[in-house]
């Protein structure tokens, strides 16, 4: 077999968020088929790095009151952390704000420049005069111009209707509550429809993309000409400033798939690579690994930056769909919207990586993770069929040895090597649901071996010692080559097996030849079985930690004077930290008709983090003058549903009652999301 020579990516987390299990399959996906090929005794390296720019990255620096560069360094242990805990091994994991970065931006962009594909136009969009900052779509909302829906995004209401910020009927920022201006400022776009050819036959090609994503690129994009791509953001911009362009910053799509590219360069020099033999060479198979909401970006922009700066282009972009929940989309309400550190608290890595692989395939179909089904999977296929194995042998193992030569297992042995190369096509393929398929097969083959032959019965006769030894020899060697088979998948199985048998499981072909005359050792636990409670407690958890951030309970609107009750009991130091106290900002206050003392808030918590709070301020004061004040919060106490809706959160005040109310409000300089020390 001749070795390959493969650079692999997975599209760069955002800096903004914590990873979590929707994620998590793209990550898991990747890491597998790099185990394999590596496996294979082919020359892998994963390459991936935190997506460091934009306005997003800039205005929650700004409300956490900390530099963007203290954020991504935050963001960035964060998801190595997660990553590393999840068994996903990188060669190496950058930044796009990184020094190699901005140099291969430089270089890309000079050589755009100069095939003569930049143009510059005047762009008219919503500014945010108190945030002193354009607004991108999702920091704007407003009036849908054609349905009338009201609260709705920058870009697409819920209806379906599509549309730019600046045509929204009563826009408001969602960073300042302020009515944003109108504002031109001068955008540098690139044409790439002077490179229509070359991208219609590179995705029609049949080599570099899935037939059904080669088609929808084909009907949507390619039937027509190709549209200007809007490549720079005018300040204040979180990113790189383009060098010829003053005042102007590169779009974060610009610079983050060239991340693949500054962070390979990184791995070249701390390896002392050719960084050229990586990405300006025909030996080296380039492969993306992406979701399918940034085909646009991979399979259009991204070629044709390539091509234009000399690059190798991908051998294959592998597009996978979306993660759902119980058939559902993941909802932070119903705590399936399930971070990875949460996942972790609760549940063993190796049973989601499992159930990840059951259900992928070569297709770009959604994904869904079914509750009930990861229970019984994992107890069924890892613990009762794999596991099972090594835990009804090994133990007599450890007393007998394996025999020195392999004993007449009725061909058990040969049909799982010769499975083998079936399995790593599979692999290789993306179509990890039939490689498990494949391999479960062979479990269920020994499984059924080791029921008739029955260690346990052999083992309370002394006379029958030689062959009990036989029997473990072969329900041990059929095991290792299901380990040796699932170690992309499992690597700590794989570790675990190779430390019970005294050889670790390095190579693909180990799973033809059998172990022989050689100690056991005592056998351990290695996977155990999946409690439902433990999955209840993680959707539990992941229920409570995404309402802690945000405003939760409903103002008190009892016309008692506050004043006139005693002191509360003494409480501890330890029970007042459990109040999580915020600064939000009202960005609209409307009358409740139907109620005599409340009126109904919208909170912002900066971002586009908002909730509905009824407080019993009406007639103490008036809607419209409230708008834009900063108050505080009690975030962390559950939704009180009332007559009028359910209220999220709230504000304090002070005074008697009645007409003397008093909004508790920040000091100058305070933002939206802050917690109150």
């Amino acid at each position: 077999m001749t070795q390959r020579q493969i650079l692999v990516t997975s599209a760069l987390p955002y800096a903004n968020g914590h990873i979590h299990i929707g994620h998590l399959v793209e990550y898991v996906q990747t890491d597998i088929w790099v185990r394999f090929q590596k496996l294979r005794g082919h020359r892998c390296i994963y390459i991936c790095a935190d997506d460091t720019h934009g306005t997003a990255i800039m205005i929650r620096a700004q409300s956490e009151g900390i530099s963007e560069e203290e954020l991504l360094e935050r963001m960035r242990e964060a998801h190595i952390e997660d990553f590393a805990r999840f068994e996903i091994e990188f060669d190496n994991y950058g930044s796009t704000n990184s020094p190699e970065n901005r140099a291969v931006c430089e270089e890309i962009w000079a050589a755009i420049r100069k095939a003569g594909l930049v143009h510059e136009k005047e762009v008219t969009q919503l500014y945010d005069a108190q945030a002193g900052t354009f607004l991108a779509d999702r920091f704007v909302k407003g009036t849908c111009p054609f349905c009338g829906l009201e609260n709705q995004y920058g870009d697409s209401c819920d209806n379906g209707h599509t549309y730019s910020p600046a045509d929204l009927k009563d826009p408001v920022s969602t960073l300042s509550g302020t009515t944003p201006e109108v504002r031109s400022a001068t955008h540098l776009f690139i044409e790439i429809e002077q490179l229509h050819d070359f991208l219609a036959e590179w995705t029609q090609s049949g080599e570099h993309l899935q037939p059904e994503v080669a088609n929808y690129l084909k009907g949507h994009f390619l039937h027509e000409p190709l549209r200007d791509w809007d490549i720079s953001r005018p300040a204040p911009y979180f990113g790189f400033e383009i060098p010829d362009s003053p005042g102007n910053y590169w779009y974060v799509w610009f610079d983050a798939p060239i991340g693949y590219i500054g962070s390979t360069r990184q791995w070249c020099d701390r390896q002392g690579e050719n960084f050229d033999d990586w990405w300006r060479s025909d030996k080296t198979e380039i492969h993306h690994f992406i979701g399918k909401d940034i085909t646009y970006f991979h399979t259009l922009f991204w070629p044709a930056m390539l091509k234009t700066a000399g690059y190798s282009l991908p051998a294959k972009v592998h597009i996978h769909g979306f993660l759902t929940v119980d058939g559902e989309k993941m909802s932070k309400s119903k705590g399936t919207f399930i971070r990875a550190a949460t996942y972790l608290a609760h549940l063993d890595p190796s049973y989601l990586r499992y159930y990840y692989a059951s259900k992928l395939s070569p297709r770009v179909d959604d994904l869904d993770l079914n509750l009930e089904e990861f229970v019984a999977k994992v107890n069924a296929d890892l613990v009762g069929n794999i596991v099972n194995l090594a835990s009804r042998t090994a133990k007599f193992a450890h007393k007998t040895g394996l025999a020195e030569t392999y004993p007449d297992d009725g061909g058990l042995f040969a049909q799982a090597a010769a499975d083998g190369e079936q399995i790593a096509e599979a692999y290789d393929a993306c179509d990890y649901n039939r490689a498990m398929r494949m391999i479960l097969s062979a479990g269920d083959r020994a499984n059924q071996f080791i029921d008739k032959a029955a260690p346990w019965l052999l083992n309370k006769d002394p006379e029958k010692e030689r062959q009990l030894r036989d029997v473990c020899t072969i329900g041990l060697n059929l095991f290792r080559q299901l380990a040796v088979y699932l170690a992309p998948v499992l690597p700590r199985l794989a570790r675990q097996t190779g430390e019970l048998l005294g050889e670790p499981i390095t190579c693909w072909d180990q799973s033809k030849t059998p172990l022989l005359g050689r100690e056991v050792k005592p056998f351990e636990h290695m996977l155990t079985r999946v409690k439902p409670e433990q999955v209840q407690a993680m959707v539990d958890e992941s229920r409570e930690e995404l309402a802690a951030p945000v405003p939760a309970a409903k103002w008190n609107d009892s016309d008692e004077a506050l004043n006139a009750e005693p002191l509360a009991a003494e409480i501890s130091f330890d029970d007042f930290v459990k109040v999580d106290l915020r600064v939000a900002r009202i960005t609209d206050a409307k009358d409740v008709p139907e109620a005599k003392k409340l009126l109904q808030l919208t909170l912002s918590f900066g971002g586009d983090v908002t909730r509905s709070v009824f407080a019993g301020i009406k007639g103490v004061y008036e809607p419209e003058a409230l708008v834009g004040r900063l108050v505080i919060c009690a975030a962390n106490l559950a939704p009180r549903k009332m007559k009028f809706g359910v209220s999220e959160g709230m504000i304090l005040a002070s005074g008697t009652g009645g007409q003397e109310i008093y909004l508790i409000a920040p000091d100058a300089g305070a933002k939206p999301g802050q917690r109150v020390h």
